[in-house]
C-alpha cells in the first residue's frame, strides 16, 4: 500500500502489470488529467499494477490519508476524483482489448497521440526499451514499426526521442482505440471548457 497520491501537472505515469515469468506490459497512463494511487481511495483490494515515471515532469504530493479523509468529506473532490478513476479504468479496458485485437504499427500510433495529448508536446522522450514494453514486442519490432512511420512522414524517430510531425495522418494510422480513449478524457473537462475573453469575461 503506497503512503501518498501524486496529481501530476506535467510528465507521463506508466501504469505497468508485471506477471510471473518477468514480463510486462503497459495498462495505463496517467498525465496531468489524473491522480496517482486513486485506485486505493474507492476499496481495500491489492491494486495489481505498478506506476512510475516514464516521461519526467512535476506534480502534487498529499499522503493517501489526507487525500481519503478529504474525499469522505467533500463532495466535490469525491466528484472530481471517481470521474477520473472512471476514465482510467475504462481506458484500461480500451487499451487491453487494443494490446490483443492491433497490429503494433496502429498501437504505436495510438499510444503516441495519447501521450501528446497528456504532456501536450509533439515531442516525446521515450526509450525503445520501454517503447517494446508498451507494444509486448521485441526491440525489432519497435525499430521496424517506428521506422515505418518515420518512412511515411508522420514521426521523427531517434534513440531515446520521438517527434510527431503530421498528427492528422498519425491518427489515420492509428486504431479505433484512440478515437475511444480522447473521448474518455476530453469527457474529463466537459465542465471546464470555459473560454477567458482578453478582457477577463467568461463566456
Amino acid at each position: 500500500m503506497p503512503t501518498h497520491a501524486y496529481f501530476p501537472t506535467s510528465g507521463l505515469a506508466s501504469v505497468v502489470t508485471s506477471l510471473p515469468d518477468g514480463e510486462t506490459a503497459e495498462v495505463s497512463f496517467i498525465g496531468r488529467e489524473g491522480v496517482v494511487g486513486a485506485f486505493h481511495l474507492i476499496g481495500p483490494a491489492d491494486v495489481p499494477t505498478n506506476c512510475f515515471m516514464q516521461m519526467q515532469g512535476a506534480g502534487l504530493k498529499i499522503s493517501l490519508s489526507d487525500l481519503r479523509a478529504a474525499f469522505e468529506s467533500s463532495e466535490e473532490i469525491r466528484d472530481r476524483v471517481l470521474e477520473a478513476v472512471q476514465e482510467q479504468a475504462l481506458t484500461i479496458g480500451q487499451i487491453a482489448a487494443c494490446n490483443r485485437l492491433h497490429e503494433a504499427e496502429e498501437r504505436l500510433a495510438r499510444w503516441l497521440l495519447m501521450a501528446r495529448d497528456r504532456t501536450q508536446s509533439d515531442v516525446l522522450d521515450i526509450t525503445q526499451e520501454f517503447l517494446a514494453v508498451m507494444l509486448g514486442a521485441r526491440r525489432t519490432t519497435v525499430t521496424m514499426v517506428a521506422g515505418a512511420l518515420q518512412r511515411s512522414g508522420l514521426i521523427e524517430y531517434r534513440r531515446g526521442r520521438v517527434k510527431i510531425l503530421d498528427s492528422e495522418n498519425l491518427e489515420a494510422a492509428a486504431c479505433e482505440c484512440y478515437k475511444v480513449t480522447k473521448h474518455l478524457y476530453d469527457w474529463l473537462y466537459k465542465d471546464a471548457a470555459v473560454v477567458v475573453s482578453t478582457n477577463g469575461d467568461r463566456r
